[in-house]
C-alpha cells in the first residue's frame, strides 16, 4: 500500500480538487463516508499522452487487476516504454503480453501517430470535453470510453461521468441502487438512473467517480 501511495503530494492533485471534496461531501452522505476513508490519496496525471491512451488500450473490457499484469508485462517487454520501443518490437512480443490481436494493431496505431507526430496533443487542451471526445475517438481503436479516461487522467477535466465503466456502475449498484448490476444499469432505464443519482454531483462527477473507483479498489490506478 506504501508503494502505491508514492507520489500523492498535495502539489500533483488537481486545484479543484479540495473545493470538489467539501462540495461532494455536502451534497452526498455516500461519498462523504467514503471520501473520509480515503484522505490522503488523490487523482495523479502522468501528463504523457502517449502514456494515457496506450494504458486505456490495454484496459479496454478486462479487469483492473488483469489490466495492471498485462501493462506490467508490455513495460517490461519495452523497456522504457515510448511510441519507438513499442514500433520496435514484432507483433507476437506485444501478444505475449497478453494483449488481444486487435489490441496490438490499436496500440501500434496509436504508436505510429506519435512517433510521426501526426497528433497535436497540445492542443487538446484547449478543446471542450466533447471536442476532445470527437477528436480522440477518430484514431483507431479509441472509443468514448477510453476518451473520458483520457479527460479524466490526463487533462484532469472535473466533470466526466463515463457511463459505460463498469467499475463505476458496480460501485453505484453497491452503494447506491443494491440489485442493479452494471448490465441493468448501462442502458435504458439504469441508465437514466445513473444520470438522476449523478446530477448532485456536478460540476465535480470526475471527482465523485475516482472516489467510488476507491470504494471498490483503495489503490489509485494511473493511466
Amino acid at each position: 500500500m506504501a508503494t502505491a501511495l508514492r507520489a500523492q503530494s498535495v502539489a500533483q492533485r488537481p486545484p479543484f480538487w479540495p473545493r470538489a471534496k467539501r462540495r461532494l461531501s455536502a451534497a452526498d452522505p455516500v461519498l462523504s463516508g467514503i471520501i473520509r476513508r480515503h484522505p490522503r490519496i488523490a487523482l495523479v496525471s502522468r501528463g504523457d499522452a502517449f502514456h494515457t491512451l496506450a494504458r486505456s488500450i490495454v484496459g479496454q473490457q478486462i479487469s483492473v487487476k488483469a489490466a495492471d499484469s498485462v501493462w506490467a508485462r508490455l513495460q517490461g517487454a519495452c523497456g522504457q516504454l515510448s511510441p519507438h520501443s513499442l514500433l520496435r518490437r514484432r507483433a507476437t512480443t506485444l501478444r505475449g503480453c497478453g494483449l488481444s490481436g486487435r489490441k496490438v494493431e490499436y496500440l501500434r496505431d496509436l504508436a505510429d501517430r506519435c512517433a510521426a507526430g501526426r497528433f497535436e496533443w497540445a492542443h487538446l487542451a484547449g478543446l471542450s470535453d466533447d471536442e476532445v471526445v470527437a477528436r480522440l475517438t477518430d484514431i483507431r481503436g479509441i472509443g468514448r470510453w477510453t476518451a473520458e479516461m483520457f479527460l479524466i487522467f490526463n487533462l484532469q477535466r472535473p466533470d466526466v461521468l463515463p457511463l459505460d465503466d463498469l467499475g463505476l456502475l458496480k460501485a453505484i449498484g453497491r452503494h447506491y441502487l443494491p440489485g442493479c448490476t452494471p448490465a441493468f444499469l448501462l442502458k435504458g432505464d439504469g441508465r437514466r438512473q445513473v444520470l438522476e443519482l449523478a446530477s448532485c454531483w456536478v460540476p465535480y462527477r470526475s471527482v465523485a467517480t475516482w472516489y467510488l473507483w476507491r470504494s471498490l479498489d483503495p489503490v489509485p490506478i494511473e493511466y
